[in-house]
């Protein structure tokens, strides 16, 4: 079944990645994900970030570094700890992800339209299932001891006061100043309202 699916798949596959395309002058594909990843959970931390994505937290770090860069992440401190950086996708990074969808979109209802009425409810059924189990199994997979695997409630949450900190670290003594986070056109585009970022960070310049 799994190679009968490897290969039925391939088709699908196929207008994914032509429309990732479209996006690959603007980000990479690793790029791509994390963006996602931060819509899916906006204001999400570092440390959950590179958990998701299976990256270690320094290579995390600078993915969000470049996509700060680029003008699709912003960056604010903690609502309850300051030491921890949340994040955020800009209009920018929205603007790119509808644009993906809208071309996905478009790709499969051409094909859809080819297929019978049976074959189309039988397909999103078939892949409504596959997706809620994959979802559950990753939940499981990236769980670890202490860690919560829904919204918050857990002693050690590091999204709750007294949580861990797991995210760019920041000198209690150092002051904080304004950062530019719009820069469009970057080869890894960009709205955002200016963050607070601490004063020895250098800043991202707008560019056009």
């Amino acid at each position: 079944m799994a190679a009968a699916l490897d290969a039925a798949a391939a088709a699908l596959l196929g207008i994914w990645e032509s429309a990732r395309e479209g996006t690959a002058n603007r980000v990479s594909g690793a790029q791509l994900r994390a963006v996602m990843v931060v819509e899916q959970a906006d204001g999400i931390n570092l440390r959950r970030l590179a958990t998701r994505l299976d990256m270690l937290l320094s290579s995390a770090s600078r993915l969000c570094d470049r996509l700060v860069a680029a003008g699709m992440l912003e960056r604010e401190p903690g609502r309850f700890d300051r030491r921890e950086i949340s994040l955020h996708l800009t209009p920018e990074a929205r603007r790119l992800l509808a644009e993906l969808r809208a071309d996905r979109q478009a790709q499969l209802a051409a094909v859809l339209t080819g297929m019978s009425r049976e074959g189309r409810d039988a397909l999103l059924r078939g892949l409504r299932e596959f997706d809620e189990t994959a979802r559950r199994q990753q939940t499981q997979k990236t769980a670890t001891p202490g860690e919560p695997t829904g919204e918050g409630g857990w002693p050690d949450d590091p999204d709750r006061p007294g949580g861990r900190s797991g995210d760019w670290p920041a000198d209690s003594a150092r002051q904080t100043r304004p950062v530019w986070t719009g820069a469009t056109g970057s080869p890894e585009g960009s709205g955002g309202l200016a963050r607070e970022w601490p004063a020895g960070d250098p800043p991202v310049a707008r560019t056009a």
